[in-house]
């Protein structure tokens, strides 16, 4: 097998994928958007959008495109070639890619809730099929013997019912986050980073064995494509993502906590490394608190007032921070530092095990909340 750096891990072959993924989606984001106008793809402003002119959107075809061509890549490099030579990978970009043009289609034509419904249950179903589901996984009871917790074994009908559960929750949270200008794409570029950064901390402390965590090479091809896309999408926005690039994220993310956490043999991990290994899961919940609290939210709030759970208004948690007082790009940024804050909190407590960790994410919640809520009081104060 090919040497790797001093760390043990392909760190610059995790960095070529990322940076091809950035540059290929930015490339291409241009062409696809004139592609958007020419279609017809145009997201025209409406009572509960946030922007005021028509903006194409598509998007998630350039970011999909960087992801191929990322992974593309890295089975031409040395290490990860023979460390990622599985069907985890295959599977994503199949699945990725018939969510996308589902996603493109509703772009275009906007489909109702229960055919995307079924289309990402169907794209759920390809990642399974492709053996891309939980077979096992780590509970802290039931433990005999004085050891912590146990191992929950599912069979293969309960492992892809798991899995598509995951897939849809997942998809349809980014799905409904994503309101303002670069708020998705922010939020997939750091679930994805701090994915890879705890899938290359793990398979540092197992000696480097590479071909362990495929997830790794998934979140770094995401993270980039992410990147890639903002300059084009951060406020002003001359493209969105539109549902083609929001659920493919949300598919992706799934994809990767599921290979990281759900295909792991437990039985020789004691409880605490069994915990640690569920993280991949722990932080990508953390990076998408946000959103599944929006998601949340928004069900428990429509069928309150009888209406579908996938009905629109204009009640998510970001235009709750319009409402406030904050700009789009300070609202924007106030969900970069929550879900920032969670998801490398996360990554650093599964990887440190240090109270420093819990001080530093504390402190930071704090301030998060302070600034969350400044102009709130300063609207009260003024009003005295």
């Amino acid at each position: 097998m090919p040497s790797l750096d001093n760390e043990g891990l392909p760190i610059r072959e995790y960095i070529l994928v990322a940076l091809t993924a950035a540059a290929v989606t930015f490339l291409l984001t241009g062409i696809v958007r004139r592609f958007a106008i020419k279609v017809g793809a145009i997201a025209n402003p409406r009572a509960r959008d946030v922007h005021v002119t028509p903006i194409p959107r598509m998007g998630g075809i350039a970011i999909y495109l960087g992801l191929v061509a990322a992974i593309g890549l890295a089975h031409q490099l040395p290490v990860l070639r023979s460390g990622f030579l599985s069907l985890d990978s295959l599977g994503v970009l199949v699945a990725a890619g018939l969510i996308v043009l589902i996603g493109a289609i509703d772009d275009r034509f906007e489909l109702d809730a229960i055919t995307k419904l079924c289309g990402q249950i169907m794209c759920a179903g390809i990642l399974v099929l492709f053996g891309v589901q939980w077979v096992e996984f780590w509970v802290p009871w039931g433990g005999g013997g004085g050891s912590l917790g146990s191992v929950v074994v599912l069979d293969k009908n309960q492992g892809a019912a798991l899995t598509v559960i995951l897939v849809v929750v997942m998809v349809n949270a980014m799905n409904f986050v994503d309101g303002l200008d670069g708020l998705a794409g922010g939020l997939g570029f750091i679930a994805a980073t701090a994915t890879c950064a705890f899938s290359l901390g793990l398979l540092n402390s197992a000696g480097g064995d590479v071909g362990v965590y495929p997830p790794a090479l998934i979140a770094a091809a995401l993270a980039g494509g992410c990147l890639g896309f903002l300059p084009y999408n951060f406020q002003p926005a001359k493209i969105f993502m539109g549902d083609s690039g929001s659920m493919m994220i949300g598919l992706v993310l799934a994809a990767a906590s599921t290979s990281a956490s759900g295909k792991i043999s437990y039985t020789r991990f004691g409880g605490s490394d069994a915990l640690a290994l569920l993280s991949p899961l722990l932080v990508v919940a953390a990076v998408l608190f946000v959103p599944l609290l929006d998601l949340l939210l928004a069900v428990v709030r429509r069928t309150r007032r009888g209406e579908s759970p996938f009905a629109a208004d204009k009640m998510h948690l970001h235009h709750r921070l319009l409402e406030i007082g904050h700009s789009q790009r300070r609202a924007v940024l106030l969900i970069y530092l929550w879900a920032g804050l969670l998801a490398f909190g996360a990554v650093s407590v599964t990887l440190f095990d240090s109270a420093a960790v819990f001080w530093v994410v504390g402190l930071g919640l704090l301030f998060a909340i302070g600034v969350s809520v400044i102009p709130r009081l300063r609207s009260r104060n003024q009003a005295r």
